[in-house]
C-alpha cells in the first residue's frame, strides 16, 4: 500500500507514524506550575538528538480545543523542565500522570510518587525514576498543532544500581526502560541481545595487482 502524506489527514498520519516508528521512549516530563505545584505528564514524542551540545527533543501537541497543555505553558513560562525515564516500577504511576487533571493538581502526589527537588532547575522529579535529565530550553519550534521543544541537558540523576561496577554503562539487568508502540501497547527492554557488525574487509575485494 502507498500513503501520500501530502494528501492524508492528520489522524491517519499520526496512526501510521506511531504504529511503525517504534518503540518510542517515554519521557515523564515534570514542570513547575505558576502556583508552584508539580506538573507531570508522559510524552512519547521524545528522543535524544545530540550529545555535543546535549539536546533532547519533545513534541507536544495542544488540546483539541487548541489551548496549550499545562506542560507546554509551564515550559514557556519557566524555560525549563525535567525528563524522567520510565521503567516497570513506575509504569502505572506514569499512566496516572497522563490523566486529565486540573492544573492545580500535583500529579506526582496524585500518582503516589515521591517528589524530589532538581539540582539546577526549579522543578521536581519522582525519586523512584531510574534516571532523570534536568533541561533548559535551547529553542522552541512552533507549528499549528505541535511544538518541538529542544532542551539542553544541564544535569542528570541516575540510580547507582542502574550502572555497571565502573559507573560508565547501564546494567541491562537493572535498567530496563519501557517504550510505547501504538495505542495502549508498550514494550520493555528486558530481552536484550548483542549484534556485532562484521568487518568491512569481508565485503571489499582486494584490488587486483
Amino acid at each position: 500500500m502507498e500513503f501520500d502524506f501530502t494528501q492524508l489527514e492528520p489522524q491517519s498520519r499520526y496512526r501510521l507514524l506511531t504504529n511503525f516508528i517504534g518503540p518510542r521512549p517515554i519521557a515523564l516530563v515534570t514542570t513547575r506550575s505558576e502556583a508552584g505545584h508539580n506538573n507531570a505528564a508522559p510524552m512519547s514524542f521524545f528522543n535524544v538528538f545530540s550529545h555535543d551540545p546535549p539536546i533532547v527533543v519533545l513534541g507536544i501537541q495542544p488540546r483539541l480545543s487548541g489551548e496549550e497543555k499545562d506542560t507546554m505553558a509551564n515550559i514557556r513560562r519557566t524555560q525549563e523542565f525535567a525528563i524522567s525515564m520510565v521503567d516497570m516500577t513506575i509504569s502505572r504511576q506514569m499512566l496516572v500522570c497522563g490523566l486529565g487533571f486540573d492544573n492545580e493538581i500535583d500529579e506526582l502526589s496524585m500518582a503516589g510518587l515521591t517528589a524530589k527537588t532538581c539540582s539546577k532547575i526549579d522543578a521536581s522529579y519522582p525519586a523512584e525514576a531510574p534516571c532523570v535529565f534536568e533541561c533548559r530550553i535551547e529553542r522552541l519550534i512552533d507549528y499549528p498543532r505541535r511544538t518541538l521543544v529542544l532542551g539542553e541537558v544541564v544535569h542528570m540523576h541516575v540510580r547507582r544500581e542502574c550502572l555497571d561496577e565502573e559507573g560508565r554503562y547501564v546494567d541491562p539487568e537493572r535498567y530496563q526502560p519501557i517504550a510505547r508502540l501504538h495505542a495502549d501497547n508498550y514494550i520493555t527492554s528486558d530481552r536484550q541481545f548483542v549484534l556485532t557488525a562484521p568487518p568491512i574487509a569481508d565485503f571489499i575485494k582486494p584490488q587486483d595487482k
